[in-house]
């Protein structure tokens, strides 16, 4: 029983994580900020505003001392969510289990380190698909050896369904992940085939469980019985321990809503069921998101709510105490069936096209997603699919819960990024630096070769270097990488209905008025790498007429300027969910002033408090979108009227 958590500094999460500790919470899964996810360093421009927002902020080993501190590692089942910077954070974990006096051997617990599934969703890749499974082939060969109860690999579909997959998606992409790095590692030759059923018996997953819950049960049978099928014909394991389906949850946040968030409550219960009643599909781990995360970061109260979810469930119900009671239902064992045929189309369709790797590459995984996801918001906007209290039922009673929404969330420390940043510098002072140097030397030496990189890695940490050096060292060698977006081959399914048709007529009838066709910039500032608002935007932009750049996520103010006036754009529309709209957005709207563009409107979506958005809004901006503005036409009708009055048109 887990709680997601991290924020503002390592000795404020390490508070939080031993008071959720003493409610009864029974593992650790840390959250991390954007800067330690994408290899940065807290003074590093790309940094800006992104220190400690949606995680801690962990670049060297002081840091993570400071993080489990009086937390002994050796008796802590710990989950780090983090992949491209996986092995830095892990070599760093067991340095500080070291210094306790824990051995590898000791050590316990999962690093997410699914890096494709970051190409596909969340964003937070640095280097190019092959030089990313290296690293992960590495991480998996070294824990075998030395770290033997650590699970080096949590295969991530929770993100796909969050990125709007299909079941069938769901399950296919996430599995063809699992053979694209089971085939890496038996291909490298590090691990002896006589222990390659130790490999296969270490990699979890980490599944999304929705709000249908018969389709979320039966999805979890479905994936359990692919996988055992896929370790026994593919790879020859013989246990069938080592075939199980080893499985966390994170329940499903694409669900959660902004409008009347006291519902979110019914949903986290019922999504937990999916992945708790089919006992021969049960989760091993569950962590359940707080009823308020649409509206900006949980409080502790908040987070001990979810703990309390399934507490309930474990203690008070019976839940767990009866064999699997879906066994001989001929509706679940139909739909089981159909599951397992459509993952298996789709597994071959992305092996054919050279696997999943391949498929990253062309764009093709990335725009069925977005496909996927288009078709989920057309039914949303249409109605064919409720959502209560944002397409329907949407008369409410005022909440106490959300009286005063600025006191119903958290906010992350103003000062952690100010703090942060003089830690490092202290940090950088005080360690040898002939030291660090040699150590990073060996780093960019090794990797040009095919040696396993992670005791460079553990060298680099006890020197003393910095995330940002360890990643920057491997970016000279690897290169950097900009996955595709997806929106280009995306198919736009919205209907021309009558008010997409208006829509598209005042586009084109105010584009005939300026003399040309309007243009849109979508831009993601900073290092948020949730791009599936965007990408939506983008998408209907496209089908409302609108001439789109979308140059996709990870961008400083000054490149979003900078294509703002090469492109001549009528609207720049920012995306932002990390929290740090505050600070990029007027940087944003400061360069376009400063580039003579101070008359293009500029509108912003996101995960944005009230308090927030009306700020931005008298600070000039034209519009603030947040979840609640589930109608994409009427942000499309909005632009127009922003550019029409922009430009002084009636």
């Amino acid at each position: 029983m887990r709680t997601y958590a991290g924020h503002s500094s390592a000795a404020e999460s390490n508070a939080l994580y031993r008071r959720n500790l003493a409610k009864g919470q029974t593992g650790l899964s840390v959250a991390f900020d954007l800067p330690t996810q994408t290899g940065y360093d807290p003074d590093h421009v790309l940094s800006r505003g992104e220190v400690g927002k949606v995680g801690v902020p962990i670049p060297h080993l002081g840091a993570m001392r400071q993080l489990f501190q009086d937390i002994p590692l050796g008796e802590m089942n710990t989950s780090m969510t983090i992949n491209a910077t996986a092995m830095w954070l892990l070599a760093m974990y067991q340095v500080v289990a070291e210094e306790e006096g824990f051995g590898p051997e000791t050590l316990t617990g999962t690093t997410q380190n699914d890096i494709i599934k970051e190409y596909l969703s969340r964003g937070t890749y640095v280097f190019p698909p092959e030089a990313s499974l290296r690293l992960t082939t590495d991480m998996i060969a070294y824990t075998v050896r030395e770290i033997p109860k650590w699970n080096p690999l949590n295969i991530c579909s929770y993100h796909l369904q969050e990125a709007g997959a299909t079941p069938t998606q769901e399950l296919a992409y996430a599995l063809c992940t699992a053979i694209a790095v089971l085939d890496a590692v038996r291909d490298s030759g590090q691990v002896p085939q006589e222990e390659f059923e130790k490999v296969v018996g270490r990699i979890s997953f980490f599944v999304n469980a929705g709000v249908r819950f018969i389709e979320e049960t039966c999805k979890m049978r479905a994936f359990g019985q692919l996988w055992d099928e896929i370790t026994r014909d593919r790879y020859g394991v013989q246990d069938p321990k080592m075939r199980r389906l080893r499985y966390g949850v994170q329940v499903n946040s694409l669900g959660l809503t902004e409008a009347q968030p006291e519902n979110n409550v019914q949903r986290i219960v019922l999504e937990m069921l999916g992945v708790t009643l089919s006992k021969n599909a049960r989760a091993r781990a569950i962590q359940l998101p707080a009823w308020n995360e649409a509206l900006g970061l949980p409080r502790p109260w908040d987070q001990q709510w979810s703990l309390r979810l399934q507490q309930v469930l474990a203690y008070e119900s019976d839940l767990l105490e009866y064999d699997d009671i879906f066994e001989g239902s001929h509706v679940i064992e139909a739909k089981v069936a159909e599951l397992v045929e459509g993952a298996k189309a789709e597994i071959d369709r992305v092996q054919a096209m050279g696997g999943a790797v391949a498929a990253v590459e062309s764009g093709y995984m990335k725009g069925e997603l977005v496909s996927s996801h288009s078709a989920r918001r057309a039914a949303i906007e249409s109605g064919e699919l409720k959502v209560i209290g944002v397409n329907s039922y949407t008369e409410t009673e005022p909440s106490p819960l959300t009286e005063d929404l600025d006191a119903a969330i958290m906010v992350a420390d103003p000062q952690a990024e100010a703090n942060a940043i003089a830690d490092i510098k202290t940090w950088r002072a005080e360690r040898d630096q002939a030291a660090v140097d040699e150590a990073l030397d060996r780093l960019r030496a090794e990797a040009k070769t095919d040696t396993n990189l992670m005791a460079a890695t553990l060298d680099a940490v006890r020197a003393g270097a910095t995330v940002g050096e360890w990643a920057g060292a491997l970016r000279e060698v690897f290169g950097e990488y900009r996955a595709p977006t997806g929106v280009t081959g995306g198919v736009g399914v919205a209907e021309a209905g009558a008010e997409l048709t208006a829509v598209r007529e005042r586009v084109a009838a105010t584009g005939e008025e300026m003399g040309t066709r309007l243009r849109l910039l979508v831009g993601k500032p900073g290092l948020d790498g949730h791009s599936n608002g965007a990408e939506q935007i983008a998408v209907r932009a496209r089908d409302a007429g609108f001439e789109v750049i979308y140059q996709g996520i990870r961008l400083t103010p000054e490149q979003i300027v900078a294509a703002a006036v090469a492109e001549d754009v009528h609207c720049v529309g920012l995306s932002i969910l990390s929290g740090s709209h505050m600070e990029l957005v007027p940087e944003v709207q400061k360069g376009l002033a400063e580039a003579g563009l101070g008359d293009v409107p500029i509108i912003v979506g996101g995960i944005i408090p009230d308090a927030d958005a009306k700020a931005l809004e008298a600070q000039g901006i034209a519009a603030v979108f947040t979840p609640k503005d589930f109608g994409m036409t009427d942000i499309m009708a909005r632009i127009v009227d922003e550019i029409r009055a922009a430009n002084g048109l009636s």
